[in-house]
Parts: structure tokens; C-alpha cells; sequence
């Protein structure tokens, strides 16, 4: 009875709380269902050779042998040029059944009418290590064979991602609404243990109200899911962060894991706040101070320090082992999360410290900087939740601006040509044919293979240049040691990251085409954000590497326009056609190619911070109307004083923003120190080392905070 009661008593400060509950199993459903659809592409019927029983590919993956301890394994890696199927065993083949071709110069695939087996004795026969699908394998041989899983795998990357910050933003507002009721229960407390109420039974009355709320709560929020999740799949397709053909599936497992982590979120969330209520005394009831005492145990202030030091020395340690991870989008959007924690746990230790150094003008400034700072455990509630949305949004932007422009920064610094021509299969121009052409460097895209200590086997992107001495004059490489132009068909140029990294030394590898080879290193580069790869010479990527880039450097006067017109003319192509050429200038093809931020990954950022706006939104409005609601004689104590209504409600709105700008200089501490260590750790490679600080962004989360907070807090105001 008592606990029907409570909770007819104290809806709507349990409102709060519900919403969020409700929120976060509603996104977790709508996710999770959205994850299970990512575990498995479509099987889709073979194209290229649907009619052929029998496919075979000529050798496309490259085999070696790893330690796995006391163990050898093999692993492989698809190759960048793969091998045309051979010729003797084509001959082979004709034998056997008719053979289906394509029309490509180099077959790297042929359809065979015949039986399997006799086709497999073949191969083998043939000793060149060619591959014999059948059924629907035969779809490897079609363009592009996992392209399907790799659509999936961005997709499993963002709803996980989304799902993590929605848990994380769904506990923080959970247990934040609970320590808050609490603090304005005290009195109630304090009136049970004098009628009687051991603490014990005062802990399982908050209990049993969280799990009220709880269950009711995830029921709600899985249907919320059930229908969230199509429009999700829809809007992923729409935003072409999923293929087209992404559907969600039937699975049953997201709704019961949403329906329990919702339960355990409201559960736990209250668990820390129930035992502050257990210790509360009959004495409590006769307490009447309007100053808060004893905001910050010593055991909230232990956690909240061993957070911050964990955080603190996680983004030291990353920064002095491997600064290059601080670019990866795993790190910049977890490890924030770790100090938002830490203090957000601290905040009512901050909040006098930060309202004594402001300074409001007039007789209302002053009484909202006292009232502000007397309430801390109100002020910290309404600052805690801005400091999650504003961190969020200045560590995520902010990261993700920060790595994004010193890629696309570095490529500049790089790129030494006006002129640069992308197509398939270019074709260089002659010597002296275009009027206006300096020098003309041709590359094609490649790959090289090394084994790392004899554990692992590393893929290093490379570019293949038909000449080094050309290719010197239209590129500024950050060359740390060796030269360039040194390099020919028994060498290679690599960079930092390699284990093998000094000039003159030799280093063991596999080429794009599977062939072996040992070649001297000429050049190290600096390591930069990871986008440099290696350098090898065109007869160390095969004949299959055909040209896809020329850089093209002009003669002092010569106009840029007419010799991209003519370039475009000795190519016989298209400007922008499909399979013809484009000529652009260097800062085109660095936009295109290199731009700051990828529209999916801004699109991903803001939905991330949309989720935790409303989470802030749902927390304010809780907590602003239940700190009102109970404010009545404080605020008839003003209007005896002679203020007037219109005071009264300034002094409310007064409160609620300085409470949000307390909020936002915590998160915008936050995001400095993450911004920070991302331009050490920028420096510490080589990088271009700047902060990119997302003003825009970062100003609307504080400024929807702002209008909610003051706008809620006016409004719970009533005329008495």
C-alpha cells in the first residue's frame, strides 16, 4: 500500500526516469534488431557465371605461414592484382566442356560446363593453385564478392556505437533522477524511520519503485523498438550508411536483452541512491536548512577521483604507447566517457568553487549565484547532464574534425602537383606532347605483404610509380631518412610504422601479385596519420596494376585550364565520365579525395548527439520540475519580501542557465583535455598538430539546454 501511494504520490518526479528508461530500451530494441540483421549478408545467387556450373578462379589470396605460439598457422590475405587463370590449364578446361568467357583481356575467372571433380583433378594437375566453385560460391567470381559484408560491417559499427552511448547516457540520467529524488525526500525519510521504518525497509520502498518503473518502462520501450526499428533501417538506407536492400529480420533476442538491461538500468541506477536513503535519520524530519551539507561522501569523492586519474592517465598512457590510436574513432568516442564519469561524479564538489568566481550584476544576480550556490545538489543535477551533452559533442566533433583535417592537411602537404588525372587504366602523356607540361608522374595503386615477427601478416597500401625521379618532383614526401629518388626495381620506400625501418636494410616481402621478394629500403617516412603506405617501382606490382593517377606538374606560365583541356583530349575520355577520365586541379582532387569530415561519419556524430540531447532534455525537465514543485514557501518567502512574479520566475530562469553554464565549462573542460592529447599525439607522428574546436555544434547542445532549463523552470512556476 505504501508503495501504490509513493508512486501515485511522486509520479512526476519518477517521470523523469521512466521517459528515459523507456527511451533507452526503445533504442536499445530498435538497435539490436537493426544488429541482427548485420550478422549475415544476403545470399545472393551468382551473376557473372550463373550459367555455368562450375567456376574457376585463378588465385586471388596470398598464403603464408604465422607462430601461434608453440604452433604454426596459416593465414591469408586477398592479393591487390589477382592471377589470370593459366593458359595451359584454359586449354585444359576446353577439353572438358565448353568454356564461358567474359571479355576481359586477363580472365581472372572462367564458367566450365562439366563435371566437378573432373575439373578439380584438372587444377590440381595444373599445379597453379587456381580455385574450383561451385554452387553458390560461384558468386566470389562476380565484381566486388564482399561488398555486401563490408556495408554490414559500418552499419554493426554505428548501431554498436550508438547503442553504447545510449546505454551510457540512459544509467547516467537513471541514477542521476534517483540521487536527486532522494536529496528531496530526506524529510519523508526521516518521518518513516520515526514511525518506525527500519532502514532496510527504506531501501526496498526506493527498490521496489525503480522496479516499478523499470518493468513498466521496458515494456513500453520494446514496443517502441518493435516499431522504431523499420523506420531505423529506413532512415540508415536513406543516409546511405546501409545498402539498399537492409531490412530488419525477425530475431527475438534484442527485445528480451532491451527488456532487461531496461529493468537493470532502473534497478541499479536507484541501488547507490537507496543506500544514501538507508542512512538517512528520524532526525532528518525536524531539519529544516536551506543550505546543502554532506553533497559529496567520501566514497562518491573516491570514485569520482580514481575515474578521473583512470582517465586522465588512459589518454597519457595511449598518448606515450600509441598515439596513432587516438585517431580511431573506437578511441575518441569511448575513452571520453571515462572523464565525462569522473566529473560528472565530482560536480558537487565543483559547483561552489565555479559559482564563486562568477559575478552577476544587481539584487537578482546576486540571489541567483547564493540560491545557486546553497542548492548544490540541485545545481549539480541540472550541470550533470549538460556536462554529458556538451562533452559528447566537443570530444566527438571535435576528434573527429581534428583527425579528419590533419589527414586531409597532410594530403596537401604531400600533393606537390597543379594538375592531377584519375580514370582506370591510364595512359601517360608523351614527352613534350601537351604544350605547357613540365613533368608527369604516373602511379597505380598496389599493395605489399610483410610478416611481422613472424606472428602476423601485415597488408601496407602502396603506390606503384613508374618513375621515382618524376614522381620526387610533383610530391613532398616527409622523407625522415634515405631519398626517393633512389628507388628502383630492387628496392622500396616505407615508413615508421614498419618494423623494419632503417636505409640500406633489407626487408623480406610479398608484392601485390603474391611474388616474393627481397628489397632494400631507400627512403623512411614519417609515420603521420597511417594514410602514406609504401613505394615500390611498376615492375614490382605486375602487369595487372594498371594506372589510375598522374601528377601532373606545369611549366612557369602555362595556363592550368588549357592543359587540363588538353590532357583531357590526349586521354580520350570524359571530364567526370564513368570509366573515363577526370582532370581536376590539386585542390579539387584533395576535396574530393580528402575531405575533413565523411558525410556518414558527420551523420553518425549527430545522431550520437541527438541521442544524448534528449536524454539531457528528458533529465532537465525531471529535475527542474520536481526541485520547483517542492520550492512553494521559498518562493512565497520572495513575494513577501516584495518581489514580483516576473522576479520570481527571473530568478528561476537565472538559476537554471547558470546551472547549464556550470554544466557546459565542465564539459568544455572535458573536451580540451581530449582535444588536447589528440594534437600531442598528432605531434608525437608527425601530423599536422592542430585543434579543430566544434564551436557550431557545441553552442547548440549548451543553447537547447539553456532554453529547456530556463523555459521548465519558469513554466513549473505557479501563482499562489
Amino acid at each position: 500500500m505504501i508503495l501504490l501511494a509513493s508512486l501515485r504520490t511522486r509520479w512526476v518526479g519518477l517521470l523523469g526516469a521512466f521517459v528515459a528508461v523507456a527511451l533507452g530500451v526503445a533504442l536499445t530494441a530498435a538497435m539490436g534488431l537493426g544488429l541482427a540483421s548485420t550478422f549475415s549478408a544476403p545470399e545472393r545467387e551468382p551473376v557473372r557465371f550463373a550459367g555455368s556450373p562450375v567456376v574457376v578462379m585463378g588465385q586471388n589470396t596470398l598464403t603464408v605461414p604465422v607462430k601461434r605460439g608453440p604452433d604454426v598457422e596459416f593465414v591469408s590475405k586477398p592479393l591487390a592484382h589477382p592471377h589470370p587463370v593459366d593458359i595451359e590449364l584454359l586449354r585444359e578446361l576446353r577439353r572438358l566442356g565448353p568454356v564461358q568467357l567474359d571479355g576481359v583481356a586477363a580472365w581472372d575467372a572462367v564458367g566450365v560446363d562439366a563435371p566437378a571433380e573432373e575439373v578439380r583433378e584438372a587444377v590440381e594437375a595444373s599445379g597453379t593453385r587456381a580455385r574450383v566453385l561451385t554452387g553458390g560460391d560461384r558468386r566470389l567470381a562476380d565484381p566486388e564478392p564482399g561488398r555486401d559484408a563490408d556495408a554490414l560491417v559500418a552499419v554493426n559499427s554505428f548501431l554498436g556505437t550508438a547503442g553504447g552511448v545510449s546505454a551510457f547516457v540512459s544509467v547516467f540520467v537513471t541514477a542521476s533522477t534517483f540521487a536527486f529524488v532522494v536529496a528531496l525526500r530526506r524529510r519523508e525519510f526521516g518521518l518513516l524511520r520515526m514511525a518506525g521504518a527500519t532502514p532496510g525497509q527504506v531501501r526496498r520502498l526506493l527498490l521496489a519503485e525503480a522496479l516499478a518503473v523499470g518493468v513498466v518502462a521496458s515494456g513500453v520501450g520494446c514496443a517502441l523498438g518493435a516499431w522504431g526499428a523499420p523506420v531505423l533501417a529506413e532512415a540508415l538506407v536513406d543516409a546511405e550508411i546501409a545498402p539498399e536492400w537492409f531490412g530488419i529480420g525477425g530475431a527475438v533476442w534484442p527485445y528480451h536483452l532491451a527488456f532487461w538491461v531496461g529493468v537493470s538500468v532502473a534497478f541499479s541506477g536507484a541501488w547507490i541512491a537507496s543506500r544514501r536513503a538507508g542512512r538517512v535519520g528520524p532526525v532528518e524530519a525536524l531539519r529544516d536548512a536551506s543550505v546543502d551539507t554532506g553533497v559529496m561522501p567520501w566514497s562518491r569523492r573516491i570514485v569520482g577521483g580514481a575515474l578521473l586519474v583512470a582517465g586522465v592517465g588512459m589518454l597519457v598512457l595511449t598518448l606515450w604507447t600509441d598515439p596513432s590510436a587516438l585517431m580511431k574513432r573506437k578511441t575518441y568516442t569511448t575513452q571520453p566517457m571515462i572523464l565525462i564519469t569522473a566529473l560528472a561524479a565530482l560536480t558537487p564538489l565543483l559547483v561552489r568553487p565555479v559559482l564563486r568566481a562568477v559575478r552577476l550584476p544587481g539584487a537578482v544576480g546576486l540571489l541567483v549565484r547564493e540560491n545557486s550556490a546553497a542548492s548544490v545538489r540541485r545545481t549539480a543535477a541540472v550541470a550533470a547532464p549538460v556536462l554529458v551533452t556538451v562533452a559528447l559533442a566537443g570530444s566527438l566533433f571535435g576528434s573527429a574534425e581534428t583527425a579528419g583535417g590533419a589527414r586531409a592537411e597532410e594530403a596537401r602537404e604531400r600533393t606537390g602537383a597543379e594538375l592531377v588525372v584519375t580514370g582506370d587504366d591510364l595512359r601517360p602523356p608523351e614527352a613534350g606532347k601537351v604544350d605547357g607540361v613540365k613533368v608527369a608522374a604516373s602511379s597505380a595503386t598496389t599493395a605489399v605483404f610483410v610478416r611481422e615477427e613472424g606472428t602476423a601478416l601485415i597488408r601496407s597500401e602502396a603506390r606503384a610509380v613508374r618513375d621515382p625521379a618524376a614522381f620526387a618532383a610533383v610530391s613532398r614526401l616527409p622523407v625522415v631518412a634515405g631519398d626517393v629518388r633512389d628507388l628502383d626495381d630492387r628496392s622500396i620506400v616505407v615508413n615508421e610504422e614498419w618494423e623494419r625501418r632503417r636505409v640500406g636494410e633489407r626487408v623480406d616481402v610479398w608484392l601485390g601479385d603474391g611474388r616474393p621478394a627481397r628489397l632494400r629500403i631507400v627512403a623512411v617516412l614519417a609515420r603521420g596519420t597511417g594514410d602514406g603506405g609504401a613505394y615500390v617501382t611498376s615492375a614490382n606490382a605486375g602487369a595487372a596494376a594498371r594506372i589510375d593517377r598522374i601528377d601532373v606538374g606545369l611549366r612557369a606560365g602555362a595556363d592550368r585550364d588549357e592543359v587540363a583541356a588538353a590532357l583531357r583530349g590526349e586521354g580520350g575520355g570524359e571530364s567526370g565520365g564513368e570509366g573515363g577520365l577526370r582532370v581536376r586541379s590539386a585542390e579539387e582532387w584533395l576535396a574530393d579525395t580528402h575531405p575533413a569530415t565523411k558525410p556518414q561519419t558527420r551523420l553518425g556524430l549527430l545522431v550520437l548527439l541527438g541521442i544524448a540531447l534528449v536524454y539531457t532534455v528528458i533529465s532537465l525537465a525531471g529535475t527542474l520540475l520536481m526541485a520547483t514543485s517542492v520550492r512553494g514557501p521559498e518562493l512565497r518567502s520572495l513575494r513577501m519580501a516584495g518581489a514580483t512574479w516576473g522576479q520570481v520566475r527571473l530568478v528561476i530562469a537565472g538559476e537554471s542557465l547558470l546551472a547549464v553554464a556550470v554544466g557546459a565549462a565542465l564539459g568544455l573542460a572535458v573536451t580540451l583535455l581530449n582535444l588536447g592529447a589528440l594534437s600531442a599525439g598528432l605531434a608525437r607522428v608527425s601530423a599536422p598538430a592542430g585543434v579543430v574546436m566544434p564551436w557550431g555544434v557545441v553552442g547548440v547542445a549548451a543553447g537547447v539546454c539553456a532554453v529547456v532549463g530556463a523555459g521548465v523552470g519558469v513554466l513549473g512556476v505557479r501563482r499562489r
